[in-house]
């Protein structure tokens, strides 16, 4: 396909999604996996018991199995005395029948035997060869779980799309359950841009900056429930872009590459992944600030998100146009808190016409919740550390007053999620 030109038509991101939608919709696929490594995986189906949990009555405690009609009018100073039967472990089966007069010592967990309907507590009860005497009255249904009193057979233990936790794997290991049909953990290859890149760790040199967005963004594709795939650093060259996307493409479902599409040598990038295939690049800029070079592709049916070069701002259009998607192949919900309330503490000026995303800062005052604009230029590293998340001032907007209440959509990992 030829590049497209950087001077096309900017779009809204509304109208961004549906241009993708033409070409690329996320389509989960489902593996299995051992339930006993399934926490932080997403349940791609329903599971329901196929027993009864526990699968028989028991004893909840050491003592005595007895018909509980036989201890009434037991008492201190003038105990029942039962013949004893016999004795029934945990992991063992009864093999007699309890008749009336009769008692069967038990431990903790063990099968009730039947005829019994009830426990009397070691504490309660004193054996003396083959007869134990009982000094306090049981009712039916003491002191013994019944039978499916926590999970009945045909019940729901799972509900389909819950992120599973270690309680979850103790309910499926309960029930029987050693695999679990789960969403596939979406791979998302990570591609930086620019010969100006330096790994983090190495001396850095003169003219060159260190690549943040190979950390930022990793650690974000975790949050939606995917697995970041990092392919690099790669130089501003034509070859080595095509080469590094086209593998991405080949090893992830997505591919997320950071810089390269602004105007001017950025166009390299678009150009690159352009002669991949068609259809190449189906959004070329997004009225969005910071943003604005934003494109968007799709090669072999994969679809390829260029977000800006400053980390910021990376992290911002990742959230407003990459999230959701990832969300919805992984299956992991968004938070429930990524989301608050705030008033705005300065007067923020817009362009009509693009959104704009400014980071903020959430404080504490009067006992209100303040959001701090963070106005140091996309650029700004510092960001990164001081914002909270950000506002989105809409299209329409030029002027958003101060004292207004705002949405602050939070990033992952601040101290109000």
């Amino acid at each position: 396909m030829e590049h497209m030109s950087s001077l096309e038509r900017v779009v809204t991101l509304e109208e961004a999604k549906a241009a993708l939608d033409k070409f690329w919709r996320p389509k989960p696929n489902n593996v299995f996996v051992s339930a006993s490594q399934a926490v932080g995986w997403v349940s791609a189906v329903e599971v329901k018991s196929k027993i009864d949990v526990p699968p028989f009555d028991r004893a909840t405690y050491d003592g005595f199995a007895v018909r509980a009609a036989d201890t009434f009018g037991a008492a201190e100073n003038s105990p029942v005395e039962l013949k004893l039967v016999g004795r029934i472990l945990a992991g063992t089966w009864p093999k007699m029948h309890l008749r009336s007069g009769s008692s069967v010592e038990i431990t903790t967990g063990a099968p009730l035997p039947p005829g019994a309907d009830a426990v009397v507590m070691s504490e309660y009860a004193v054996a003396d060869g083959e007869s134990v005497k009982i000094y306090r009255a049981v009712s039916p249904g003491e002191n013994i779980t019944k039978k499916g009193s926590d999970i009945k057979k045909g019940q729901t233990v799972i509900g389909r799309l819950k992120q599973l936790n270690y309680l979850d794997v103790a309910v499926l290991a309960a029930v029987g359950v050693n695999k679990i049909m789960v969403r596939n953990r979406p791979k998302v290859a990570i591609i930086s841009t620019g010969s100006e890149l330096m790994e983090p760790g190495t001396k850095l040199r003169p003219g060159k900056i260190y690549d943040v967005n190979t950390t930022s963004l990793s650690e974000a594709v975790k949050t939606c429930g995917a697995e970041p795939v990092v392919l690099g650093i790669i130089s501003d060259r034509f070859s080595a872009i095509r080469a590094a996307v086209n593998r991405g493409v080949k090893v992830a479902d997505v591919v997320l590459i950071s810089g390269g599409s602004s105007v001017g040598v950025g166009d390299i990038t678009p150009r690159a992944i352009g002669s991949l295939g068609r259809p190449g690049v189906v959004v070329h800029g997004i009225a969005m600030k910071p943003g604005k070079p934003t494109f968007i592709a799709v090669v072999k049916n994969k679809p390829i998100f260029g977000l800006p070069g400053y980390p910021v701002s990376a992290l911002m259009v990742f959230d407003q146009l990459v999230a959701d998607y990832l969300h919805e192949l992984s299956g992991v919900p968004r938070g429930r808190k990524s989301v608050v309330q705030a008033k705005l503490a300065t007067k923020v000026l817009s362009a009509r016409g693009r959104r704009e995303l400014i980071p903020v800062k959430l404080v504490g005052r009067d006992g209100q919740k303040f959001a701090e604009p963070i106005l140091k230029g996309s650029g700004a590293i510092t960001s990164l550390s001081t914002a909270d998340g950000y506002i989105e001032v809409p299209l329409e907007r030029e002027i958003v007053d101060e004292g207004e209440t705002v949405e602050v959509k939070l990033f992952w990992g601040s101290e109000f999620v």
